[in-house]
């Protein structure tokens, strides 16, 4: 992992802040992305005395300009790419119950978002590399009131399982992580019952996906996990 060139947008909490963690532990060179400036720079902060080295631009990546601002500033500090780790994801509640644009912009930043990240670093990734997407097993259980997130998950794993056929030829490796319940912000309980239910099998910490995205991208060339499941013993399913 030392001295890989990777992005991984939605770095500023959750999975995304515990998969920087872990790579720029192992040496890994970093871009990341977040909506909020301030919660950003208090990320960076937190990963200032990893041996690797994070660097950080606020974008909304659910428009084509914070695409463009992601990639300008990978094109900068890094010189290059090696993976792309797309995390970004919002919640959002049933479509019904939302106001137009508001289930339209978690489409835009949870797929087109994720989509228009993976173009950009394919048009880098020339000698190989990967792209590993962080999806979620709503993709399967279709959880009352996850009409608006389990439709983009879903087609998150449709993308990564097509496009992965797509650039095979390339030497480029794609895979989708799909997490069960997480530790997060994006839950509804707070950081004292997420605690709980971690302790009772029935939460992942975040540090137990980045894991897993690790694990992806440290296999050999030859390997490529199209697909990896990882949820709490007890996960609650509908």
């Amino acid at each position: 992992m030392k001295g890989k060139r990777i992005i991984v947008t939605g770095g500023t909490t959750g999975i995304g802040r515990a998969t920087i963690a872990l790579l720029a532990g192992r040496g890994a060179r970093i871009v990341t992305v977040g909506r909020d400036p301030d919660a950003l720079k208090e990320a960076l902060d937190g990963f200032a005395d990893l041996p690797g080295e994070v660097h950080g631009v606020s974008a909304d990546l659910g428009t084509p300009e914070g695409i463009e601002t992601l990639f300008a500033t990978a094109d900068a500090q890094l010189g290059g790419l090696d993976a792309l780790v797309s995390n970004a994801a919002l919640g959002a509640e049933p479509i019904d119950e939302m106001a137009d644009a508001d289930w339209r912009y978690v489409v835009s930043v949870n797929l087109m978002g994720a989509m228009a990240a993976a173009r950009g670093a394919l048009a880098r990734l020339r000698d190989g590399g990967q792209i590993v997407m962080v999806g979620s097993i709503s993709a399967s259980i279709h959880a009352p009131g996850e009409s608006v997130y389990s439709a983009t998950k879903a087609g998150i794993r449709a993308f990564v399982e097509t496009l992965r056929k797509e650039v095979a030829s390339r030497g480029i490796r794609v895979g989708v992580v799909e997490p069960g319940t997480t530790g997060s912000d994006m839950q509804a309980a707070d950081p004292t019952e997420q605690e709980e239910q971690i302790a009772r099998d029935q939460m992942l910490r975040a540090e137990d996906v980045a894991e897993a995205i690790a694990f992806l991208l440290d296999r050999p060339a030859r390997v490529d996990i199209v697909s990896l499941r990882i949820e709490p013993r007890l996960q609650e399913l509908p």
